[in-house]
């Protein structure tokens, strides 16, 4: 089953190129385009769709308000912000808005790409260039000397620094030859003896531990 996708952007030129980048993709479908923060409402209300691709800056209402009422009326579609913002508190902002991803327009064609498919997985993105200022967010913050309560197996080892490099589960399962759900199973672990599950802690884990090195 395709990911159903909204584009709200007040750009044509933009949601033209982004429509017929996204539909040709497979397993991505544009369901609708909305050129400002109420149509984008009223389209997300009548299509629910899977992905909400939400520009910052549109007339009427901007992507923030559209995001905090989305995640008010439809839980179920995750909003990935698009933005030429490079800004710290835009991304707070958004975040604490129920955006489930933020990335940058200057991202390459398969960044985009990958980022849809990670929010709809149920995974946090946020484009590298802002990661770290999310990370200084984190509450409760994890500390540099938080050890696993068992050690990690090689495997586990594997498949932390793959998600924390962005991976979706099912290119984890790609990359180490394994099936989506024994990555789910190492996922579970890492979970379990980390105390952490978001892909936010998950980098920052693996950044202090010298994993992406």
């Amino acid at each position: 089953m395709s990911i159903r996708i909204l584009i709200a952007d007040d750009h044509g030129v933009l949601r033209a190129g982004l429509r017929a980048l996204l539909n040709a993709e497979p397993g991505l479908e544009v369901v609708g385009e909305a050129a400002d923060g109420h149509t984008a409402l009223h389209l997300a209300a009548e299509l629910r769709p899977d992905v909400a691709l939400m520009d910052l800056s549109m007339p009427g209402l901007d992507g923030i308000q559209v995001t905090r009422q989305l995640k008010e009326t439809l839980p179920g579609t995750r909003v990935l912000i698009l933005t030429v913002h490079e800004d710290e508190s835009l991304l707070r902002e958004a975040i604490q808005a129920g955006a489930a991803g933020y990335i940058i327009k200057r991202a390459v064609e398969s960044e985009l790409i990958n980022a849809i498919r990670a929010v709809c997985s149920g995974d946090l993105y946020v484009h590298p260039a802002l990661t770290r200022a999310l990370l200084r967010d984190l509450s409760p913050a994890l500390t540099s000397d938080q050890a696993p309560t068992e050690p990690l197996t090689p495997r586990e080892i594997d498949v932390l620094r793959l998600i924390a490099q962005g991976y979706t589960n099912r290119q984890v399962a790609e990359k180490l030859h394994v099936s989506v759900r024994t990555v789910e199973s190492h996922r579970a672990n890492l979970t379990s003896k980390l105390g952490i599950a978001s892909r936010a802690e998950l980098v920052r884990y693996a950044k202090e531990h010298g994993l992406l090195e």
